[in-house]
């Protein structure tokens, strides 16, 4: 893997450009959120109003990408832009919003080892994120149907896009409610 031997090994963390892979949960995830976080809260200050790991990495049990998804909240979806400097000094490139509305998207590593997604604090895009994470973490069933779900996507799809994309419907139906 490249760009991540900083980067304690036992994270298991890194995924090359176009490549798909899910592996096995790794206990020591939570600790690489939480040391990233650290360095994250301390390089943007109060400008990030809470920062929570969210995504496959953050259900126990439950295989993924090894990729630590980070949510950033902002009082205003316009300050992820005075994040460009900042981010990029702990290592981050700008990806745009990847056709996301209202999201900041940032990503770590040429092999990804950390997303980080700057939406509004208490905003939709918040709160659908967390409703999401959370019920896959206290439903089994619903966790089980998910893992299936990705289990067949990262053998059928020749892309991330395509992984997302087949997700979305869903990721939609768990977190409004389905």
């Amino acid at each position: 893997m490249k760009e991540v031997h900083h980067l304690n090994p036992v994270y298991g963390l890194g995924l090359e450009q176009g490549e798909n892979r899910l592996v096995e949960y790794n206990s020591s995830w939570p600790l690489a959120f939480s040391e990233e976080a650290a360095r994250i809260q301390f390089a943007l200050g109060t400008r990030a109003l809470a920062i929570e790991h969210y995504g496959s990495t953050s259900v126990p049990g439950l295989r993924a990408k090894p990729i630590i998804d980070i949510q950033i909240g902002v009082a205003d979806i316009r300050d992820g832009l005075n994040f460009l400097e900042p981010m990029a000094g702990l290592g981050y490139d700008y990806a745009g919003d990847q056709g996301i509305p209202e999201h900041h998207i940032f990503g770590r590593g040429v092999a990804r080892t950390h997303l980080a997604h700057v939406v509004v604090f208490g905003g939709e895009q918040w709160h659908r994120s967390l409703r999401f994470r959370d019920r896959l973490r206290s439903e089994p069933d619903v966790r089980a149907a998910y893992e299936a779900l990705k289990l067949e996507l990262a053998t059928t799809t020749v892309s991330r896009g395509a992984y997302t994309a087949g997700k979305s419907a869903f990721v939609e139906r768990i977190s409004t409610g389905g």
